[in-house]
């Protein structure tokens, strides 16, 4: 299974950096002229001198209820019902229109494997002249077209059996002998559970694709004893594969066809390397040209590279949510608020709000990494808090390396019973 998918993958880091922000400008320009929504979310900006992580870090963060909000009001204003996001239009190019949760709109396009899904099935070790029993839905959301896309770029044949009827999930899986699953991992262990219960054997099945919840190591220890191989991978609806698991079970390797940045919840600023934050993607994909896109997941950047030979960078993988706001006392606090504070003060390096006590009768408490405390520090930040949240706390300043690196801005440590 060591055998890599194409030479992108085992490409120097220096020589895979050189070609990405080579090609930015590029696709910075095609979103500004192409994407209705870029022209206005990049105004100003001179696309031929995004060549850099620092020049890509200057440009403003579009998360996912932006975007929704956007596509929103497009839509009642009888607009695009994109929201200016994509650079397709209804037609031969666009075979198919999804929907996710919001309900957001996502276009397909004729391009080959459109979501880059064929890295993350090979990876775990799926090959052409295979048949893949696919049982992500087929129904409004793009997740069964985005793993069948990918599996016929591989060469493989696919049946769509998208999800529920257990039973003749496990019969067709009997009588047509697929290499493997992609799907849940939740329902793949309904299937084998089904199957021993109505003791029918499954031996062809002995790989997983799983996404869409989280796999624990326990769950993959139980498809292991049930002779079942099984691999995550990390993607979206507008994004396509983001990151995937390899053999090594050593995080996920990013995709060759993003930028991933990790930054501070509710800011655009990138963290130190390993320091957990939002993960921030920009999408080489000209069709749906994502610029700064943030996913509203958090994760970290793991150290070194896959011992597979995948020379990309590799993430922790899913680590929780980076939308923190919080209510208090009637009024909402968001990290972008915490983000503002930090920023009035240079000697603050980090900075972490405690919200606790009851519902109705809460508190908050400004903890701050400071590189050094000038007498007065504390009073200053206090009155920062009051302006910029129009609510009272109190300050705790911390030595360097105090705070949790778990990517909270906002904690709430509320009882809510």
């Amino acid at each position: 299974m060591t055998t890599h998918y194409d030479a992108l993958e085992v490409r120097s880091p220096s020589e895979r950096e050189a070609a990405q922000f080579a090609t930015l400008p590029q696709q910075v320009a095609h979103a500004q002229s192409h994407a209705p929504a870029f022209t206005g979310i990049l105004k100003g900006v001179d696309a031929a001198a995004v060549t850099s992580r620092a020049a890509l870090a200057r440009l403003p963060v579009t998360r996912k209820y932006e975007l929704l909000a956007l596509q929103q009001s497009s839509r009642e204003a009888g607009g695009d019902p994109f929201g200016g996001f994509s650079a397709l239009r209804y037609g031969a190019a666009m075979p198919r229109v999804f929907a996710s949760p919001g309900t957001i709109y996502e276009p397909d396009s004729t391009r080959k494997d459109y979501w880059r899904m064929a890295r993350a099935l090979h990876a775990a070790g799926f090959r052409a002249g295979q048949l893949v029993h696919n049982c992500f839905s087929y129904h409004f959301v793009p997740a069964g077209t985005m793993m069948e896309s990918g599996a016929h770029a591989l060469g493989c044949t696919v049946f769509p059996g998208g999800t529920g009827q257990t039973e003749q999930q496990v019969q067709a899986m009997a009588e047509l002998k697929p290499a493997g699953y992609v799907g849940t991992p939740s329902f793949l262990k309904i299937i084998v559970d089904k199957a021993a219960e109505m003791k029918i054997g499954l031996p062809s099945v002995t790989r997983a694709m799983v996404s869409g919840e989280a796999c624990p190591p326990s769950l993959r220890d139980w498809f292991a004893g049930h002779g079942i191989a099984a691999y995550q991978c990390y993607a979206s609806a507008d994004l396509g594969l983001i990151a995937y698991e390899t053999e090594a079970r050593e995080g996920l390797v990013l995709d060759e066809g993003v930028i991933v940045e990790i930054v501070r919840p509710g800011t655009g600023d990138p963290v130190a390397e390993g320091e957990v934050g939002e993960l921030v993607v920009t999408t080489l994909n000209p069709d749906y040209p994502l610029i700064r896109f943030g996913t509203g997941d958090l994760s970290a950047v793991l150290p070194g590279s896959c011992p597979t030979g995948r020379s990309n960078t590799r993430i922790k993988g899913w680590m929780g949510r980076a939308d923190q706001t919080v209510k208090v006392r009637g009024m909402f606090v968001h990290p972008g608020q915490v983000a503002d504070i930090a920023r009035r003060f240079p000697e603050v390096l980090k900075a972490r709000l405690v919200v606790s006590g009851e519902m109705a009768n809460d508190s908050m408490h400004f903890q701050a990494e400071a590189a050094s405390i000038p007498e007065g520090l504390d009073q200053r930040i206090g009155e920062a808090i009051r302006d910029v949240t129009k609510l009272r706390g109190t300050v705790q300043l911390v030595a360097p390396g105090s705070l949790p690196n778990d990517g909270k801005v906002i904690e709430d440590a509320r009882s809510y019973k």
